[in-house]
């Protein structure tokens, strides 16, 4: 049975983080849960959940990283906090298989670099969400915001994790890798966006050239490489744009369909289409690059993220994603030299 680490207590309501887990091990009978943290805190709120408990167990933990904390500082001087805790299970026992965590993008990067550690190959490991297009299919973001400033070799890397990060989990035979850019002509862009291309031209990936931002989600492209700034950026732009256009688009039709029914429909469709783009749906985002699987979910999760966080992290293990990064990071090596 795998064992999955959940760490609620660096987000902001852990309570509802507490209630989705439980509902998460009634959701996946294959997972045996461990959650780091205040143990009398836990077991009060648990127990107002009906879940199997012999497949949930508690990892003490006393302390906790606040979002406004120094993160290297922060792993550093509080080791029995959940997020530290949790990431040494995960470094130090082979039968656990990952951790999901709500806590801060810089401490949780900190934890993958300095505590579970980088794959042999990869300077940076980078957050990777795996969103959906408008055809029906899906499309990698890398990086979303755990690298702020870059330099061209971690893009290049950052396209080798989200090619095999495509292959692996969403069975894309060969991933289209395109640069985010502000044009597609080859000659846009700044100097990152430029060394970054012509490395791209001679990495072992399917480099289709540049993107620019209004195509991310249109189908053509299966990895989208960037910078964390630029990333983060694009997918909260994303996220606010699908809001914002899901809620003028009910106005309208409440004007022009009055009614209870018309209002129930309404509803349903704003649902739907809200669905894809909100981040309490699609789960979260992975830590790619790191020795043991790492899922970082959004801090303002509720409830109902868990079960879908668990579902992706469950596929990353079953997959052997980071199996299959490390090994064409050794591929590459032997065939080009290292990546760095």
């Amino acid at each position: 049975m795998m064992k999955i680490i959940v760490d609620v207590f660096s987000g902001d309501d852990p309570k509802a983080l507490i209630r989705g887990t439980a509902a998460a091990v009634n959701v996946y009978p294959d997972v045996h849960f461990i959650m780091p943290g205040d143990p009398t805190c836990l077991e009060r709120e648990l127990a107002e959940c009906d879940y199997d408990r012999s497949r949930l167990e508690i990892l003490p933990a006393s302390e906790i990283i606040g979002n406004d904390e120094s993160p290297t500082m922060a792993i550093r001087q509080k080791r029995d906090s959940s997020l530290v805790r949790g990431a040494a299970l995960l470094r130090s026992d082979p039968e656990v298989g990952g951790m999901i965590s709500a806590g801060s993008t810089g401490a949780i990067l900190c934890c993958g670099i300095f505590v579970v550690g980088r794959l042999r190959g990869i300077d940076r490991p980078a957050l990777a969400p795996v969103l959906p297009t408008v055809n029906g299919g899906n499309v990698c973001l890398i990086d979303c915001g755990a690298n702020a400033d870059c330099r061209s070799e971690y893009l290049a890397q950052f396209a080798l994790l989200g090619t095999s990060l495509m292959r692996t989990l969403c069975k894309v035979d060969d991933p289209r890798v395109a640069l985010v850019n502000v044009g597609v002509e080859g000659h846009k862009g700044n100097m990152l966006t430029s060394q970054t291309a012509a490395l791209l031209s001679e990495m072992p990936v399917n480099f289709v050239g540049n993107m620019e931002a209004r195509d991310a989600l249109s189908g053509k492209y299966d990895v989208l490489v960037c910078d964390g700034f630029v990333g983060n950026v694009l997918l909260k732009s994303i996220e606010g744009t699908a809001a914002n256009v899901a809620s003028e688009m009910a106005e309208i039709l409440r004007r022009k369909m009055p009614g209870v029914a018309a209002e129930e429909l309404i509803a349903e469709a704003a649902h739907e289409v809200m669905r894809n783009y909100d981040y309490n749906s699609y789960g979260g985002a992975y830590l790619l690059g790191c020795r043991k699987p790492i899922e970082k979910i959004h801090g303002a999760s509720n409830e109902r993220t868990i079960p879908y966080a668990v579902g992706q992290m469950r596929s990353m293990i079953l997959a052997g994603l980071t199996e299959s990064i490390a090994s064409q990071l050794e591929e590459m090596s032997r065939g080009h030299g290292e990546t760095r």
